[in-house]
């Protein structure tokens, strides 16, 4: 099976077309904002306007292109996924177009089609049955600058996470191109806790946890970023975040890492679902 095309096709959804529950939120922000910052979230939504009936990328940087990977024990097209993600990576550089966002960290060389050594970067998650799920999330290098990873003691528990959240997203201020998506991983090791902000960042905005206490610390978070008036692109407002997700793993009990996975308003992303016939279906 080649799988390249729908891939590409996925890659270029993603760059082009911003997914309806962000756009929902960016238009609930407009609504609750006045001044500056509605004029902000109003000249984001032309632009999410222009990039999708133009079939253009949404931003000039159109960021590192990652994919999540759920895929099945049973699968039976698994080569051929796997060497259809960086092909499709080539293909979607090419077609849409993006910019080559790729350089060596030593050289400086930019192959010209986002791909390179470990990129796209792929997480891979197996799970039962005979399907495979690939979600595509590119990501720019302003909000990705303020990612961050805090290894925080253990003693100052759930009050410690959340302060170091509300702080850390208050401190980058209009950096990452706010109102922005907060994915926050808690637990685990240094690169898992990562891992998980960012993996938080691939459910729908709207869908909270489905553990309660996750969802609290959620909602929380969103309503403690927000009453700080950092506002859209940094500008003063009522919407700082859209959303936050969180995410979790069972730690060591010496330490309790916190990964913070920031994502501008372009909040790019697409899935592709494979059956074990070769059938796909993309959104």
């Amino acid at each position: 099976m080649n799988f390249v095309k729908e891939l590409a096709g996925a890659i270029g959804q993603a760059a082009t077309v911003l997914p309806p529950d962000v756009v929902r939120a960016l238009e609930g922000a407009r609504d609750r904002e006045e001044g500056p910052a509605r004029v902000q979230i109003e000249a984001i939504l032309e632009n999410v306007r222009i990039a999708r009936d133009g079939a253009v990328p949404i931003c000039q940087d159109t960021g590192t292109v990652s994919f999540f990977v759920k895929v099945g024990t049973r699968f039976p097209h698994l080569q051929e996924l796997l060497q259809a993600l960086p092909e499709a990576t080539r293909k979607a550089t090419k077609d849409v177009p993006l910019r080559p966002n790729t350089v060596h960290p030593f050289t400086g060389k930019n192959p010209g089609d986002n791909t390179g050594r470990y990129v796209p970067a792929v997480t891979w998650e197996f799970v039962d049955g005979d399907g495979a799920e690939v979600h595509v999330l590119p990501k720019g290098g302003g909000s990705e600058n303020c990612s961050a990873l805090k290894m925080l003691a253990p003693g100052v528990g759930l009050k410690g996470v959340k302060e170091a959240v509300v702080e850390h997203v208050v401190a980058c201020g209009g950096l990452p191109c706010p109102p922005t998506v907060i994915g926050v991983g808690v637990g685990g090791g240094a690169d898992l806790a990562l891992k998980l902000g960012k993996m938080a960042l691939l459910r729908p905005l709207g869908q909270r946890h489905p553990e309660p206490e996750v969802a609290a610390l959620e909602a929380e978070l969103e309503e403690l970023v927000n009453a700080s008036g950092v506002g859209p692109m940094g500008l003063g407002g009522k919407t700082t975040v859209l959303a936050v997700h969180a995410e979790y793993a069972h730690r060591h009990p010496a330490s309790l890492p916190l990964g913070i996975a920031v994502q501008c308003w372009a909040h790019r992303r697409a899935a592709v679902r494979i059956s074990a016939d070769g059938s796909i279906a993309v959104g």
